[in-house]
């Protein structure tokens, strides 16, 4: 019973199930029993018990973050969204479009922590980013007759089904 792709794990809560788990195994319910009425594996229960047997109450709290420390701390965390914000030009770049390996190369200037351009989208996605693509439009673009042949000329051209001899 992972978690889906993406979706942030709930420790406290987690924990919570643990203790409950503590609760039931004063109470002394099978792994099986603990299993079903918390909605866990009982593989699950069964480690619990052993920490809880040679540790008690206590090997069942949480253990704190999981996975690898970030290399940005807030402050320089920050520091890369005001400059992201201020947009590419406004770092020394030609164009206004972030790239990943000018960002890349923004954060390493800026508070001096390198990071390999594919992991930043990472960062970003967990920022709350997501990718972004301008708009590439002609300025001699014509909506109104966009409009026209969508809805009069290419009806007429579009094949339709042949009728059948029935």
């Amino acid at each position: 019973m992972g978690n889906r792709k993406g979706e942030r794990r709930d420790f406290k809560a987690l924990e919570r199930r643990r203790c409950a788990a503590a609760g039931l195994f004063e109470r002394d319910l099978t792994d099986s029993e603990i299993a079903r009425r918390l909605q866990v594996h009982r593989q699950s229960v069964g480690r619990w018990r052993q920490q809880w047997l040679s540790q008690g109450k206590s090997g069942l709290r949480a253990a704190g973050r999981s996975g690898r420390k970030s290399r940005l701390d807030e402050k320089q965390t920050q520091v890369v969204i005001e400059r992201l914000l201020k947009g590419p030009k406004a770092c020394g770049f030609s164009s206004d479009v972030w790239t990943l390996v000018r960002m890349a190369m923004m954060v390493e200037k800026v508070v001096g922590v390198k990071y390999h351009p594919r992991y930043l989208s990472e960062i970003l996605a967990r920022l709350g980013w997501s990718c972004q693509r301008p708009a590439m439009r002609a300025k001699e673009r014509d909506e109104a007759a966009i409009r026209n042949w969508k809805s009069r000329v290419w009806p007429r051209l579009k094949k339709k089904p042949k009728k059948s001899a029935e």
